[in-house]
């Protein structure tokens, strides 16, 4: 077992959640906050306000010798939209960036080699941002495992399934 850690934001944590737990080698992942300039710890509601400059982020505990750390960020960048500038969906606010914060100089590398990967894949640029991981923040109970304890609410329904289904089409043979 070769166990790493991942931490990437792409707009509302719970989305991004719902897809990346539903690998293979994904040992553990916690929806938090990370990459703020206000010290302390975050609320959900101080983070929402957009004024702490933290994001809404997953960190993943994986096993390398599962999923490799490529083949998360290929997930992860064809999971959202990584040409809106902070932005997903209806989410508005640099809260909701797409970002991936590394934890080492190969992580950084790699993200950058998916980053060309995948640009064919969009009709615009990609904007997602790539910065050195710094203090995560776990968010509170309520929304860890959202989509898990609330896939009959709206929002799972018409925001998470879509991207679950997309999800068994495109990596149907690196699900758990």
């Amino acid at each position: 077992m070769k166990i790493e850690i991942a931490t990437f934001g792409a707009g509302c944590f719970w989305c991004i959640e719902a897809v990346i737990q539903r690998l293979k080698g994904v040992e553990k992942i916690a929806s938090g906050y990370t990459g703020g300039i206000v010290p302390g710890i975050p609320t959900y509601r101080e983070v929402c306000s957009g004024k702490t400059g933290h994001a809404e982020v997953v960190q993943v505990t994986f096993d390398a010798d599962e999923i490799s750390y490529h083949d998360l960020i290929t997930v992860f960048m064809t999971s959202h939209d990584p040409t809106q500038l902070n932005k997903q969906g209806a989410d508005r606010g640099t809260q909701y960036r797409s970002v991936i914060y590394y934890h080492t100089n190969n992580q950084k590398y790699i993200a950058e080699n998916v980053f060309s990967e995948v640009k064919d894949y969009f009709s615009d640029s990609i904007v997602t941002e790539l910065s050195v991981a710094k203090e995560f923040h776990i968010a509170d109970k309520e929304h860890q495992d959202y989509y898990n304890e609330n896939s009959d609410n709206g929002y799972c329904r018409v925001v998470i399934d879509p991207k679950l289904a997309k999800l068994r089409a495109m990596y149907s043979d690196i699900l758990a």
